[in-house]
Order: C-alpha cells, then structure tokens, then sequence
C-alpha cells in the first residue's frame, strides 16, 4: 500500500508578517489600555519602572499577569510564591489548547520562525491568526507578525501606565476590563463554519457561570475553555 503524500509546506514570508501586525490593528485600543493598566498596577506595588517593562518583555501574559500583580505579597513567602504560580498557571492553561488547534496549519511552516510566534502566543495574534486561517490564508508569517508586534506594543504601553500610577490600577473602574473581551468575541465570530460550532461557546459558558458560583478563583476560567473545547471537538467529529 503506497504512503500517503505528505502535507504541503506552508511558507513564511516578511509580507504575511506584516499583514499579520496589520490585522492586529483593532486590536490595539483595548491592549493599550490593558498593558497600560498592568503598569500602573505595577507602580502601586513598588515595581520600579524598570522592573515593570523587563516583567511584561519577559512575561508578556496579560490576564495573568495582572492576576499576579494582584497577588504580589509585601512580603514573599515559598507559600505566597505558589499561589502566584499556581493561579497564573491555571489561567494559562488555555494556551495548551490554542497551540493544540493551530498546530495543523503552523507544524508545516518553519520550525525556528514558527516557535518564536509561539512565545508570543497570546488571545489576540490566536484570534487574528485563526480567523486569517480560516478565511483560506497559509501564510505563517501572519501569526507570528501579529505576536511579535502585540508583544512590543504591550511592552511600550507598560511605560505610560507606569508613570499614570493609581488611576489605571482598576480596570472595571472605568469598564476597560470589557474592552478586550468584547473585541475578541466580535472578531471571534467569523471563526464558525458550522452551526454546531455555536453550541461550544454556551457550554463553555454555562460550565464557567456553574463553576463561578460553586468554586472561589479563577478555577472557571479553566473549566469553561475546558468544557468549550471538549464540547466543539465532540460536535466537529459528528460533522
């Protein structure tokens, strides 16, 4: 029995990457605001300047690293050090599955480029690249374009929110934390191809609404994209 060909190559090219930075563009007021907002965060708890530009270079996590700041102790302590771990941990697990639904389309570009877009793996640059994929584009120069150019964007808005101080250290003060969430549903919607595909997105909230009322933390955050993804995966194999 002849093997089965191989998958075709998907190129990568300096052109996709900068149509990747491009689409992130609606993207960009809602990440401003957010980063800017980790910064001021970052100045109400002692950070220097400094010390919060490397955190978000380094780190590049918004949800998580918010979660965290939010967490940071006066005084650091081996149990205080695992609790930022473990919730940071716990909010992040989405990633595996994100990278898990992407790995079709990128395990055929270059491995170098290809995992360098990944350590700038975030909600947006999936969002964008995801919904680029699905349109019928190939070219893994978009994701990684949008990644790189969401992470320094994110790293500069640090600065300013850094110097703004208190008046960002709250972000539904001013309802910022429903801008992100908002953006990402309404770009999220040319992501369906099927109906059934609708149906992941109430079990997944409904899973995280039940878990918010039965478990203190950010636990429903892990069981709704949990839920959500085995809910899709089940109804896709029905298709």
């Amino acid at each position: 029995m002849p093997a089965a060909p191989a998958p075709p190559r998907v190129p990568c090219t300096f052109a996709g990457m900068v149509e990747g930075a491009r689409l992130t563009v609606p993207l960009l007021p809602g990440t401003l605001v957010f980063a800017a907002a980790v910064g001021a965060t970052s100045a109400e708890k002692g950070l220097t300047l400094g010390q919060a530009v490397f955190m978000s270079l380094s780190v590049y996590a918004g949800a998580s690293q918010l979660l965290g700041l939010q967490l940071w102790p006066q005084v650091f302590s081996l149990s205080a050090i695992a609790a930022i771990v473990v919730v940071t941990m716990a909010v992040n697990l989405r990633f595996l599955l994100m990278g898990a639904s992407l790995q079709p389309w990128l395990s055929r570009g270059p491995a170098g480029p290809v995992h360098v877009g990944l350590a700038a793996l975030t909600d947006a640059n999936f969002v964008v690249a995801s919904r680029y994929h699905a349109q019928g584009g190939q070219d893994a120069g978009v994701f990684i374009g949008a990644g790189l150019f969401m992470w320094v964007i994110w790293t500069l808005a640090t600065i300013p929110g850094h110097a703004l101080g208190h008046l960002l250290t709250d972000p539904k003060r001013f309802a910022i934390d429903m801008v992100m969430p908002l953006t990402f549903t309404a770009m999220s919607v040319g992501l369906f191809r099927l109906r059934r595909d609708r149906l992941a997105w109430p079990v997944a909230a409904g899973v995280a609404v039940v878990t918010a009322q039965l478990a203190d933390g950010y636990w429903f955050i892990v069981t709704g994209a949990l839920a959500g993804s085995l809910a899709a995966g089940v109804l896709r194999e029905r298709a």
